[in-house]
């Protein structure tokens, strides 16, 4: 069965930093493309960054490029999102999503809650 697993959320101060994991199992990882989503509540959930299935290529929100690193290990079936000098406005859950394009196959984790406060 397949399985997309966050963790490494938590509460941090503003200007702070966290990484986020998503593991996967039951798919062939490489595959697929691997993006973070956030969502608060009340709101819609965005796209925050995303990684082509080889790593070769990525793309980021204008809100956190510069701030926010995507990566995966292939060899350990994961994708990571590195978070550095961390917003309020970064509050949410975020989710991890494997997505194999040409067949528009697509998977979601459960999620994992970023709070930035003081």
């Amino acid at each position: 069965q397949v399985q997309l697993v966050e963790s490494g959320g938590g509460l941090v101060q503003p200007g702070g930093s966290l990484k986020l994991s998503c593991g996967a199992s039951g798919i062939t990882f490489n595959n697929y493309a691997m993006s973070w989503y956030r969502q608060v509540s009340g709101k819609e959930r965005e796209l925050v960054a995303t990684i082509s299935n080889s790593g070769g290529t990525t793309n980021y929100a204008d809100s956190v490029k510069g701030r926010f690193t995507i990566s995966r290990d292939n060899a350990k079936n994961t994708a990571y999102l590195q978070m550095n000098s961390l917003k309020p406005e970064d509050t949410a859950v975020y989710y991890c999503k494997a997505d194999w394009r040409v067949w528009r196959r697509y998977y979601w984790g459960q999620g994992t809650q970023v709070t930035v406060s003081s």
